[in-house]
């Protein structure tokens, strides 16, 4: 290759090369880096005492935390009273305290490490999940005074993309996000417990179904019995195992906007009745209709809410004798728990 060649494809190879250098400035200019110093980083964070958390997770819709006086707590030294978390968007119900001490904690530890050098165009909020349809738009309040306001994006090597709604242009990458306190659907901020018993205090257990009665007592052992008859092969640890389902029985979801009637709830298909030893307690469950695959709907016998239960205690619920059988004999020849040789004679 003559000499004018080499000198010309040396060119072209530079070329190639400061082109290279200019794409990867840009990339790492669109990526972002610190133009301020950290002490003219703008707070992300508020303070424990928020009494008001509104959470827009995209299209999803709102979810509204507030905090309300609690009339079952003592009063304090300076005549106040305990406050509790409810639901008030979109359904008016109990909230699960832990999950907003949770949510919380984490707001009061969000922290910015820099500024992230972005024009926020509409293309640009898009890819980075800082839009409307994308981002997870949180306002915490004390009182009327709002603490924070902020829509979270992307997550990346800097931190969580945040943007101040006080400062719509700047993009800051924070730290300490934990997304999965943010995105819930609105029912896995709410309360979901149905029972919760010391199983080991449980002296009787009923349960009416379109098998019958079946009815298990607790003296020295758990005895059983299907309207009035003794169950063949009859295991007590089976009741032990249905009341490991029930001690701390969750919802799965809820029956909002639905009736009795639609449920099944107006004439159940099981009445579970659990009574703790020395007058402790006495727990009511009506089960439904199947809801949601093998979910059932059920509520307590004190309460409106309509709550639906996974399938696992749904079938204790719904059993004939044979289930609270010794295994070696839960397929032996019966009539809903009782062995055929042992049936009345009519």
């Amino acid at each position: 290759m003559s000499r004018d060649k080499l000198i010309i494809l040396g060119v072209l190879v530079l070329g190639l090369l400061t082109f290279g250098v200019y794409k990867m400035a840009e990339t790492d200019k669109a990526i972002g880096q610190p133009t301020v110093t950290a002490k003219d980083f703008p707070s992300v964070s508020a303070p424990e005492d928020v009494d008001k958390i509104s959470i827009v997770n995209g299209e999803k819709g709102e979810v509204v935390l507030e905090k309300v006086a609690d009339p079952g707590a003592a009063a304090s030294a300076d005549g106040g009273a305990g406050g509790v978390w409810k639901l008030t968007k979109p359904v008016a119900a109990a909230a699960n305290q832990q999950t907003v001490k949770d949510l919380l904690a984490n707001l009061k530890e969000l922290k910015v490490e820099s500024q992230v050098n972005l024009k926020l165009d509409d293309e640009v909020r898009k890819d980075k999940q800082l839009d409307a349809t994308h981002g997870v738009h949180v306002v915490a309040w004390k009182g009327a005074d709002k603490k924070v306001d902020e829509t979270f994006g992307k997550s990346g090597q800097l931190g969580e993309l945040v943007v101040l709604t006080s400062k719509p242009d700047q993009v800051w990458a924070a730290k300490g996000y934990s997304a999965y306190l943010y995105t819930k659907e609105a029912k896995d901020y709410r309360d979901k417990e149905i029972l919760k018993f010391d199983d080991a205090t449980a002296s009787q257990v009923t349960i009416v179904n379109a098998h019958g009665t079946l009815s298990f007592t607790k003296g020295d052992k758990w005895v059983g019995t299907l309207d009035k008859n003794p169950i063949a092969s009859f295991s007590e640890d089976k009741v032990k195992e249905m009341l490991r389902a029930y001690k701390a029985l969750n919802a799965d979801d809820f029956g909002d906007g639905k009736s009795l009637a639609d449920t099944g709830l107006d004439k159940p298909d099981a009445t579970v009745s659990i009574t703790l030893k020395d007058g402790a307690g006495k727990y009511e469950l009506l089960v439904g209709k199947t809801a949601t695959g093998a979910n059932r709907w059920a509520k307590r016998g004190d309460s409106d809410t309509i709550f639906q239960i996974a399938s696992g205690a749904a079938d204790w619920a719904t059993a004939d004798g044979t289930k609270f059988a010794a295994a070696a004999d839960a397929g032996a020849a019966t009539d809903g728990g009782m062995k055929v040789s042992q049936r009345p004679k009519k």
